[in-house]
């Protein structure tokens, strides 16, 4: 059974930073075209919002065909909220008092209504009452005046994004882009995600003091198109019988000048990716309850040995079947 389509909701007001919101909208109409592609269904209905019904946006051009703040929001649903133009937010039109009352009425959840908050949109949420005990972050520009709305709020500066339970917040502009990939990456997988920052000529990153990078996302911010191919390949399909000259073919290239490539643009050999893959695919199937033998079988390896093998190179404490 197919998992239920997100509706995320951009609600947007009169002078909204166009790249706040367009650039996370992209990138979610890119991750339903992978899906799509793979054969799955979309996971992410796009809806635009507004108080207003043709609101002029920060460069003046005005938006057409938005829908009302809708009454009642679908479960799941992500509401996302953006940034002004201007040094600080004001709270005095009615467009935004309208927009206020309504997100007042919102009760957030993780799994059923989130909130995704992009540059000083975190001070409209903050404005509404719904950063109260939260921690989030902001535009730089904003930081002290979010700790002046909401003083209950746990202000983070310095990062690119803070999740906290069902909200998550950025720190604006292009740091929406890092949010919904890392949002991408939760919901459809990290391949998914790694293919739509491909597609969007984007480097995937987290901000200080996030995880680690999923083995599935490292080594990919590069922008080499043969490589990325590759990655995709190896990543969706670690189980099968990869060698050098097998993603050779792939990439169009010799296997001699795949290695070159691979160390040049993702700074690892091509055999040792695979394995770093093929480990994180295994280590999922632990997770999931799988015994070693189908572990390591699901993962390509050929034999728990292998596996365990791959487990202490790359410092897993313990063992595949009593980790650490």
């Amino acid at each position: 059974m197919s998992p239920a389509p997100i509706h995320v909701v951009f609600a947007l007001l009169p002078g909204s930073l166009v790249l706040d919101w367009a650039g996370p909208a992209e990138a979610l109409r890119i991750a339903n075209q992978v899906l799509l592609a793979q054969g799955q269904h979309a996971r992410f209905v796009l809806r635009f919002a507004s108080p207003t019904a043709e609101p002029p946006t920060s460069v003046g051009v005005a938006l057409a065909g938005l829908e009302p703040l809708p009454a009642t929001l679908p479960t799941p649903a992500w509401l996302v909220l953006v940034g002004l133009s201007g040094q600080r937010i004001g709270v005095d039109t009615p467009p935004v008092r309208t927009l206020l009352h309504w997100l007042r009425g919102q009760r957030l959840a993780s799994g059923r209504l989130e909130l995704v908050t992009v540059c000083a949109g975190a001070v409209l949420a903050a404005h509404a009452g719904l950063l109260a005990g939260r921690r989030a972050t902001t535009h730089h520009q904003h930081l002290e005046e979010l700790a002046r709305v909401e003083p209950r709020c746990d202000v983070v500066a310095n990062r690119v994004f803070v999740a906290d339970g069902p909200l998550h917040s950025s720190a604006g502009v292009t740091t929406g882009i890092d949010l919904v990939l890392h949002r991408i990456a939760e919901t459809c997988g990290p391949a998914v995600a790694a293919q739509v920052a491909q597609a969007m000529v984007v480097a995937l990153r987290r901000g200080p003091g996030d995880p680690e990078f999923s083995p599935f996302l490292q080594h990919r911010d590069h922008l080499h198109a043969a490589l990325h191919r590759v990655q995709d390949a190896v990543g969706q399909h670690p189980q099968a019988d990869w060698s050098v000259p097998a993603m050779a073919q792939v990439a169009h290239t010799s296997p001699r000048h795949l290695t070159r490539l691979f160390l040049e643009h993702a700074g690892i050999a091509p055999l040792q990716y695979l394995r770093r893959i093929r480990l994180a695919t295994a280590e999922a199937a632990l997770r999931a309850g799988r015994s070693v033998t189908e572990a390591a079988a699901l993962a390509g390896f050929g034999s728990d040995t292998q596996l365990r093998r791959a487990w202490h190179q790359f410092g897993r404490g313990g063992t595949p079947s009593q980790p650490l």
